[in-house]
């Protein structure tokens, strides 16, 4: 154990529980509902924000590394996901920015460097966008909605009308393989697990903005600076990288965009050293 009762890997479901049983929890309002948080560490303060089907788990191997740069992390379950109530009004991501406000005024913070992955980097411009006073830097992992044509349509098993066993199970391993990893050997009892916690928990399942272009049509309103990464094999990405970064230099202060080898759209749990390293570089700068 490290700092913060952190393991210093995250290997299985019971690394998990510790990295949630170090941490301080936190709820803020959600409607008449709630939105929760984890905290971990000490210091400058960095809040995470998961993607879709997701929840502050999705950061599990990536916590330790900041609170050993010194920082104190925030990671939500954002509205409709994990613990948190579904928002009282709308159904994606541009519903979200008023609710992740409403929880950092009350858990005091001023200002923070942003982190977001997937749909949590299309709600992190959103935010930014709205709130640019809040926001010291951006950094977008694996975001959406950048170009004006959508990427691969992935073709995912069906597995909500499959009744628990074989059948579900080979499901959720063919589709978090097809989606999120970009190597067999990810999926391990850990990543599956995690995996299908989260969808199970997902109340926002008409989100459709993500295969739009509005986090394009968002960049030029974004004051903060803007770091990016994608896994160099994210299936969501691929092929298509010199459109998404033409998609992020609209923003005024683009700094860089860098791509991890050997992993896909869920690279900071995939590959967490390179990713680890490469973010404490960008919050640094």
């Amino acid at each position: 154990m490290g700092m913060a009762g952190l393991p210093e890997r995250i290997t299985t479901l019971d690394d998990l529980a510790r990295v949630e049983a170090a941490s301080a929890r936190h709820e803020t309002p959600c409607g008449k509902g709630r939105m929760v948080w984890h905290s971990w560490g000490s210091g400058e303060p960095v809040v995470l924000l998961h993607g879709g089907s997701g929840s502050w788990a999705h950061w599990a191997r990536n916590l330790r590394a900041l609170v050993d740069q010194g920082r104190k992390v925030f990671a939500c379950d954002l509205p409709g996901c994990g613990e948190s109530d579904r928002p009282p009004v709308g159904e994606d991501g541009d519903a979200l920015p008023p609710w992740v406000e409403e929880g950092v005024s009350a858990l005091g913070l001023q200002n923070f460097d942003l982190v977001g992955f997937s749909f949590g980097a299309m709600v992190s411009g959103f935010y930014a966008a709205r709130f640019p006073e809040r926001v010291k830097k951006l950094v977008l992992v694996g975001p959406p909605a950048l170009s004006e044509k959508p990427g691969a349509k992935i073709a995912l098993k069906e597995w909500l009308r499959l009744p628990d066993g074989p059948q579900r199970e080979e499901a959720f391993r063919h589709n978090l393989r097809l989606l999120m990893l970009a190597n067999d050997s990810s999926i391990d009892d850990l990543s599956l697990g995690l995996y299908v916690r989260c969808l199970k928990q997902d109340r926002l399942t008409k989100r459709r903005i993500a295969r739009t272009d509005i986090l394009l049509r968002t960049m030029a309103a974004i004051r903060a600076p803007v770091f990016a990464t994608w896994g160099a094999e994210d299936v969501l990405a691929r092929g298509r990288f010199d459109v998404l970064e033409a998609g992020l230099r609209r923003a005024k202060d683009f700094r860089e965009m860098k791509l991890i080898p050997h992993a896909g759209h869920w690279a900071q749990f995939e590959a967490p050293d390179v990713f680890d390293a490469m973010l404490r570089q960008w919050l640094a700068a």
